[in-house]
């Protein structure tokens, strides 16, 4: 195999590999690539290969992707080997060991990061689950940690501030790969702080860990000064926290409060569904007397993940 040919062969076992580990609509896999290969070749070399670095990878069998996605998978790349090749005995068992399991309400999806470590999430099989959405993973997470990854003195050395930290991607990425001095991750509903603080503890990180990490209850409308003051916070950030015009009031106040303690670097990352909603979160602000910068460079791809949909990250200070 030429040299070039074995480049593209490794580039797409990763890409399924981190769908897969992701949880990816199966329709965004390169399918179109394997055909091909099964087309040319008359070989399952490369379900093979696939199979090994999704299913049967290690990863798959410490933090496995719901038993559901799996079936789906699986399914795929059987009905691929069936019009290409002779059936393979591992493909076959891989399915038997899922269809004999029992699904749950709560799955692993896990992000590969360029060093290639993993940072693997517990999270809902539900968008909505126990009257929050902070138990999966969202789109302006994913960028804001591909963001850090690319800007990562902002984190280097420096005590950071998450706000409505959810299950925990971007901070665990920050933590895993931009070396912050200490990080504290914060959020408010209990079910969605009990998942994080099993995610951190999942990936290694506590307060005993470098970088030092905690987890911390934080009510938008009760957070004190003196409670700011006592983290010593360096760098704010957020994702996908403006998303309901019921809590912008209350985070534009935290926000106001977080400036007048100190001068921190701060950044919110959000998905804009409603540009009503974004803009009157933008009004409040300007009213507070915070102006914002909107980042426009591009990031790096990191993650796989739907970005059709408007992502905007913006600086904020006084």
């Amino acid at each position: 195999m030429e040299l070039s040919e074995q480049k593209q062969k490794t580039d797409i076992l990763r890409d399924f590999q981190a769908s897969f580990f992701a949880m990816s609509r199966l329709v965004s896999f390169p399918w179109t690539f394997l055909e091909k290969d099964l087309e040319s070749n008359k070989s399952s070399e490369l379900i093979s290969d696939i199979l090994k670095q999704t299913c049967l990878h290690s990863l798959s069998q410490k933090f496995p992707p719901s038993v559901r996605y799996r079936k789906l998978f699986l399914s795929e790349l059987i009905k691929r080997e069936a019009a290409g090749c002779e059936p393979l005995d591992e493909l076959y068992d891989a399915l038997a060991e899922v269809v004999g399991a029992e699904d749950t309400t709560e799955c692993y999806k896990s992000y590969l990061l360029p060093c290639g470590d993993a940072v693997s999430l517990q999270e809902s099989v539900a968008l909505i689950s126990e009257g929050t959405t902070g138990l999966v993973t969202w789109e302006a997470a994913l960028y804001l940690a591909e963001w850090a990854l690319d800007h990562r003195h902002t984190f280097t050395g420096r005590t950071v501030l998450e706000l409505g930290s959810g299950v925990g991607l971007s901070g665990i990425t920050i933590c895993r790969s931009c070396s912050p001095d200490r990080y504290v991750f914060s959020d408010c509903h209990p079910r969605v702080l009990q998942t994080l603080r099993d995610n951190v503890r999942l990936n290694g990180l506590t307060e005993d860990t470098s970088p030092m990490v905690s987890v911390q209850e934080m009510d938008w409308t009760s957070t004190t000064e003196e409670q700011i003051r006592r983290i010593g916070v360096d760098t704010v950030i957020a994702a996908d926290v403006v998303y309901d015009p019921d809590v912008v009031e209350s985070l534009v106040e935290l926000l106001s409060l977080i400036l007048s303690c100190s001068s921190p670097d701060v950044f919110i990352c959000s998905t804009v569904r409603n540009p009503e909603t974004y803009g009157g979160f933008k009004q409040q602000l300007e009213s507070a007397g915070i102006s914002h910068d909107v980042m426009t460079a591009a990031v790096s791809h990191v993650f796989p993940y739907n970005r059709v949909s408007t992502i905007e990250m913006i600086k904020l200070y006084r």
